[in-house]
């Protein structure tokens, strides 16, 4: 018999573990133990047991970033995944897709499902959308008429937009014969020439607001011949109605908000259109003004006496022009002269001569003022050949007028 590495026997019952279909995509139901999420590379590492075995699980990050909840330790779940071998160890556990926590999860995988196969017919989508008419004559409310939620939308309504007529039809919110009471309530607003229908309640559970998440009401709301808004739960709460529907409102209350305008705006727009008519009409008579001006003076200019006050005017202004730019030409011809006798001035041997520049240091410090020395200090000083060193006898301030 041949000799193998232990790599080659933990390969080998890993092929073996990968060909067995049983092994592959099982579901394994159990209790969370030892959980670690590694901060760094996301992995999630936990033991998942009952009550007499227990089998080592990994869920690597790619998994890990779809789950919408975080395990923890006790939790009762169902895995699903696949078995195979961790060859640097020689152990066997569980490679985690996803985790479902036990009881809410088939009811949660079900909804995903729907959502999925929803989305692929088109019923969500953008281009499905319709606009909410601006000014509708009729609003439908599709809702129970003993909860709180129509009592909020017919509030609303007379508060903004009280020249609509507000149509309200009772359906069932919650039970097994909501569903389709929601629909036939949906048809029944359609048919009494509703322009827009509003479909919902108020808060509630995940369970209450089920018939809301069926596939029943989301066709209807789909097919519907007029714009739909859901207005189902809270705002954390989204439902495969609201996704159908042509708009959602997180409450009924905002719902009815978004289906009919403020009329105060409509006020405020009166108003302003007012206010731009009196512009308009005091703008045009401000114009009318401005050329009855404007002709007035154009008269009084063309008089012989006006004619001959312009012609001593523009006199007068050329001889001020003559004498200015007379005035700045002699003052150019000032400045280039002082600037030469300047510039000889700078090149005269005898200026050169005068320079008696030195340097000063204090160490390695060079001075420019006799802040930093004291009476006593030996400074350094270069000339412009050779250096000599000082001791200091005396300070002098410097004046205000630059002198010592």
């Amino acid at each position: 018999m041949p000799v193998i590495t232990v790599t080659q026997i933990n390969k080998y019952i890993g092929s073996i573990l990968k060909g067995d279909r049983n092994l592959q995509g099982v579901m394994v139901k159990g209790e969370i133990s030892n959980f670690t999420l590694h901060w760094k590379s996301g992995h999630m590492y936990f033991t998942l047991k009952d009550s007499e075995s227990a089998v080592k699980c990994v869920m690597f990050a790619s998994a890990a970033s779809r789950l919408r909840f975080e395990p923890e330790d006790g939790m009762s779940v169902i895995c699903r995944g696949s078995i195979n071998v961790f060859e640097r160890d020689g152990a066997y556990q569980l490679y985690v897709n996803d985790i479902l926590p036990e009881g809410a999860g088939a009811a949660g995988v079900a909804l995903e499902q729907l959502k999925k196969k929803m989305a692929k017919e088109g019923i969500f989508a953008p281009e499905h959308k319709r606009p909410v008419p601006y000014m509708p004559k009729k609003i439908g409310a599709v809702t129970s008429l003993s909860g709180a939620a129509v009592r909020d939308i017919i509030n609303v309504l007379s508060r903004r937009y009280p020249l609509c007529e507000v149509y309200a039809v009772n359906a069932l919110v919650q039970g097994e014969g909501a569903p389709d009471s929601i629909c036939q309530g949906i048809l029944r607003a359609e048919a009494a020439g509703c322009d827009v229908i509003i479909v919902g309640r108020g808060g509630g559970s995940s369970e209450d607001l089920s018939a809301f998440n069926t596939e029943k009401v989301a066709y209807a709301v789909y097919n519907c011949k007029v714009p739909v808004i859901s207005a189902v739960g809270h705002e954390t709460d989204i439902s495969i109605a609201d996704m159908a529907a042509d708009l959602r409102a997180p409450t009924p209350s905002a719902a009815a908000e978004l289906a009919a305008p403020d009329i105060s705006t409509f006020y405020e727009k009166i108003d302003m259109l007012q206010r731009r008519a009196e512009r308009s009409a005091f703008a045009a008579l401000d114009r009318a003004a401005d050329r009855f001006t404007v002709l007035n003076a154009k008269l009084a200019a063309q008089s012989p006496e006006n004619r001959m006050k312009l012609s001593g005017e523009r006199l007068s202004a050329l001889e001020k022009r003559n004498s200015a730019a007379f005035q700045r030409y002699m003052e150019r011809l000032s400045s280039q002269l002082s600037e030469r006798i300047g510039r000889l001035e700078s090149l005269s041997p005898l200026k050169v001569l005068s320079r008696g520049y030195s340097l000063v240091y204090s160490g390695d410090r060079l001075l420019s003022s006799t802040d930093g020395i004291s009476v006593g200090d030996t400074v350094d000083i270069r000339f412009g050949k050779g250096t000599a060193s000082a001791e200091i006898k005396e300070i002098h301030e410097e004046k205000q007028n630059g002198g010592i």
